[in-house]
């Protein structure tokens, strides 16, 4: 009864289970909103209690002592203590020449290879990786279904035949990967037309039949400063980007040839005559218009990525010595004046989203120094592009003197997690990361990447985040379940599900086509005290968390209610 001094019967009370909607930005702001409700219905149960047991605490309390109070953490310290998401480009390089990773073998039933990257994908969930570079475009042929060039050899056998039953590893690997909450970066040889492990057998697609290629010692190559060539490489790459769900775009070093030598020890020069004679070389010497030539090559390729789908990576990993002496103490090959790859020049204008130079020297080297070429490409930054260098990680399966020990790559990669301006690495290559007896990927786990992360922001590429989700808690018994989605409709890339609960945040990188969520724990079913949900988009981009506040856990013989 209103204005009653005598304490009521039954209390029904109101515990605010409703989604709360916080911003990544300082959560101090949202805090009142959040705990005044809290604070309310617990002064109101502690009025009940007061009602009803204030006799019963006064003859249990001894004389002259307070009664104990447990040490709990408060609403407002709790979700202070949110913690950020973890972020760091963990990245691995599948490649296809030579059947180094996938497929074991060529020709292999379609089953067998689709079985083969199924455990590749696993693997790399297992070691909390989140990042596959696969190689499909290795010697002017494909990995996919091309209208512009062959199958490959390396695929099933034979140039030109089609997997038998037919499917289409590219859009399968895409789509298996995703479904794991794994980028997949298509990973393509621009200007190599033919690998000396292959047969020399070109299907009429091939481009050695069109006449776009050289002979260069053992292998076939497509001349850089062809506009013919280079038309038809930029061709075969974007229309990969139109008609594929990849995530990046990957070149690696070989843009021209590593220099071959003759018989009697001199440099083969790379047989580009003809282009070189039509040529507008703006009184250039033939160095400087090769170096143009990759150049113009690079800033078409990203330029074309971004008009057709902008949130696509573009990435390349270069020799990783731009030239002797930069910085003073490195020596080794130059491939500015050998490559004709000015690799510094696409970094400082800003031509691509990351940056993977092949840095596959020791910690303690001094002249290919591994520390220290990479503080060198993280002063070269001046974009603030990514910084993700590779790692020569299949050292520790050769044998004698050239032999890693596991303890140099997990030293590598501790040295990147600890400088500021890079924030991952790509490991060459996944060989390396499967069961073996160096036991390579178990301890790259257990010590470098023991938790999930996401990979970095890119803001250059717009970071519009994505929309709070609507999250949904049920309980069945003594479990509880989440379903989450976007208000909009909009897909959502990952989901990151924190949760609080026996004292500590756990965070879940969750892949965004599931809807649905189970709480776990290693030591059984875990209730959760806290929810926090937010969406990540394709951009690395994460949005406001939805934050919801569950009630006191309820008994195993309760009935199932919703939350």
């Amino acid at each position: 009864m209103q204005g009653s001094d005598e304490c009521p019967s039954t209390l029904v009370t109101h515990r605010d289970h409703t989604i709360r909607k916080l911003p990544n930005a300082p959560l101090q702001k949202h805090l009142f909103k959040l705990v005044v409700p809290f604070f309310i219905t617990l002064f109101g149960l502690f009025s009940v209690e007061a009602c009803t047991s204030t006799l019963q605490i006064v003859a249990d309390q001894p004389i002259g002592e307070e009664a104990p109070k447990p040490e709990e953490k408060s609403d407002t310290d709790i979700l202070a203590s949110l913690p950020e998401l973890e972020r760091e480009f963990r990245g691995v390089w599948v490649a296809t020449v030579d059947n180094i990773d996938w497929p074991s073998e060529p020709g292999l039933p379609t089953g067998v290879q689709k079985t083969e990257m199924r455990a590749l994908l696993d693997r790399a969930v297992d070691l909390n990786l989140n990042a596959i570079v696969f190689q499909v475009r290795p010697s002017a042929d494909a990995l996919y279904d091309s209208p512009f060039e062959p199958w490959s050899a390396y695929l099933t056998g034979k140039q030109g035949k089609a997997p038998d039953p037919y499917y289409d590893p590219l859009e399968f690997t895409v789509e298996e990967a995703h479904r794991r909450g794994l980028e997949l970066h298509a990973w393509f040889n621009p200007y190599r037309a033919y690998h000396p492990t292959a047969r020399e057998e070109f299907t009429p697609l091939h481009v050695t039949r069109l006449e776009m290629t050289v002979r260069y010692g053992n292998q076939r190559w497509m001349d850089p400063g062809s506009e013919e060539a280079t038309r038809h490489s930029l061709a075969v790459i974007l229309d990969v980007v139109n008609r594929y769900d990849i995530d990046g775009v990957h070149l690696d070093d070989y843009f021209y040839p590593y220099p071959i030598q003759n018989s009697q020890g001199r440099k083969v020069p790379f047989p580009d005559n003809a282009s070189w004679e039509k040529a507008e070389s703006d009184s250039l010497s033939r160095d400087d218009w090769r170096r143009r030539n990759v150049d113009r090559f690079v800033r078409r390729l990203y330029r074309g990525i971004k008009d057709r789908k902008p949130w696509v990576k573009f990435g390349i990993s270069p020799f990783g010595i731009w030239r002797p002496g930069h910085p003073e103490q490195i020596t080794g090959f130059d491939a500015y004046a050998r490559l004709y790859a000015d690799a510094r020049k696409w970094l400082v204008e800003g031509w691509v989203d990351y940056f993977s130079p092949q840095l596959y020297w020791e910690m303690d080297s001094r002249g290919q120094s591994y520390p220290v070429l990479l503080d060198w490409w993280i002063e070269q930054n001046d974009k603030g592009r990514h910084i993700w260098p590779g790692n020569f990680t299949s050292r520790v399966r050769l044998g004698g003197d050239r032999n890693w020990p596991a303890e140099e790559v997990l030293r590598q990669i501790a040295y990147t997690q600890g400088i500021e301006g890079a924030q991952g690495n790509i490991h060459f290559s996944m060989k390396a990361l499967m069961p073996a007896r160096h036991r390579m990927g178990d301890k790259l786990a257990a010590l470098s990447y023991r938790a999930q992360a996401v990979v970095p922001e890119s803001p250059w590429l717009g970071n519009n985040p994505p929309s709070e989700p609507v999250v949904s808690l049920h309980q069945v018994g003594d479990h509880v379940s989440a379903s989450f989605l976007d208000p909009e409709g909009e897909s959502v890339w990952l989901w990151a599900v924190r949760t609080f609960g026996n004292g500590e945040w756990k965070t879940e990188i969750v892949p965004g086509w599931r809807q649905a969520y189970r709480f776990k724990s290693s030591e059984g079913d875990f209730y959760p005290e806290f929810v926090a949900v937010s969406a990540i988009n394709r951009k690395g981009t994460e949005g406001p968390i939805s934050f919801v506040r569950l009630p006191v856990r309820a008994a195993v013989d309760d009935p199932p209610s919703d939350i």
